[in-house]
């Protein structure tokens, strides 16, 4: 059964109102959530409710928070998150970022004591609107190995930016800086599959391809692998970097040190921040050049990749972002199916709350 974009997020709105949200603050988790499962990336969508829902009853999340900006300059600013649940951290932060690029051109949000905040996408998306570049960043649970170690020391670290066209559709990174995310180890789990070798490896730093390796100690490998040969230590370098500018630089916990974002994982004991860390950007396009030239220049980059000659037995390039947005107008029209396993949690959830279930 398919269910239309608009009753999931209604049903995940009173469910985080139950939980003590505002009614602001709960849709705009529900609005996160939902724009993950519209683009196709379920393992960051409604997959999460229960892993928040666990952390909120924990007392490890703050469903009131105070959201504030602890210092600023006329393009930058670092933001104290309240402990709240991410998306309500994390939007308010790139609106503050999107606000300082309308006056200084480039704005830069560097955020501490948060949480988990979905699809880093949802919010380089929010710039296009306003003719900027938009960049999301965050460091995540510390469930990566470095190249060489089978310590679990880094997360899954993803990027997104989002940038304009005139007639073409927006180009749209958005990507784990590792082969695999841990949500879609989660979905892998729940549908009972086996995965690749060369995305995860067991406790001792052996590759597996076991998707539950990570739960009994494992970790997620960088991309490249571990090792060398196929560029390993450049993606330990991607994920360094972003753990860095999350973290580092606003304050928050780094690598090893990120609070876990399970309930079923106890706090740690030692922290050398606060929470864990997101990093936002927002650059305004006419602090360059001509928004409307830029945007048809990109149109002209993005047909030139479009056209460029497959491989044999390869449909093509595929232009980033091309692959959520066409799932995002597929289930605006047929609605969104919701794996069984991941709909009783959803309803065991709302029936603890008192909110009509699914």
């Amino acid at each position: 059964m398919n269910y239309s974009h608009k009753e999931i997020e209604q049903f995940v709105e009173k469910l985080f109102t139950a939980m003590g949200c505002s009614k602001s603050d709960a849709s705009s988790v529900a609005e996160v959530l939902i724009a993950a499962e519209l683009r196709g990336i379920p393992s960051h969508g409604l997959l999460r409710v229960k892993d928040y829902y666990a952390m909120v009853k924990a007392q490890r999340i703050n469903t009131t928070p105070e959201v504030r900006i602890l210092h600023q300059t006329p393009s930058t600013a670092t933001v104290d998150g309240g402990n709240a649940l991410g998306p309500v951290a994390a939007k308010k932060s790139m609106q503050i970022a999107i606000e300082k690029a309308k006056t200084a051109g480039t704005g830069w949000v560097a955020t501490n004591n948060t949480n988990h905040f979905g699809i880093a996408g949802f919010y380089s998306l929010m710039a296009l609107e306003h003719n900027m570049i938009g960049i999301a960043l965050t460091n995540a649970n510390p469930l990566v190995a470095p190249t060489y170690s089978a310590d679990r020391l880094l997360g899954t670290n993803p990027i997104a930016v989002a940038i304009p066209t005139q007639n073409q559709p927006p180009f749209v990174a958005d990507f784990a800086t590792t082969p695999v995310a841990r949500g879609k180890l989660a979905i892998k789990s729940k549908l009972g599959q086996e995965i690749p070798v060369g995305l995860v490896q067991d406790k001792d730093g052996n590759p597996t391809t076991h998707p539950g390796a990570i739960e009994q100690g494992g970790a997620i490998l960088t991309l490249g692998g571990n090792g060398v040969a196929l560029g390993g230590h450049k993606g330990f370098c991607i994920t360094a970097l972003v753990d860095i500018f999350s973290s580092v630089l606003s304050g928050a916990n780094f690598g090893p040190f990120v609070p876990p974002q399970v309930a079923y994982l106890p706090v740690l004991q030692q922290t050398v921040g606060k929470g864990l860390g997101h990093f936002f950007g927002a650059m305004r396009i006419d602090a360059f050049r001509s928004a409307e030239e830029f945007k048809l220049s990109m149109d002209d980059w993005i047909a030139t990749f479009r056209n460029a000659k497959a491989a044999q037995n390869q449909a093509g390039v595929v232009i980033p972002g091309d692959p959520e947005r066409e799932s995002e107008a597929i289930k605006l029209k047929q609605g969104i199916s919701i794996i069984p396993a991941i709909l009783n949690d959803l309803n065991a959830i709302a029936s603890e709350l008192k909110v009509r279930p699914l």
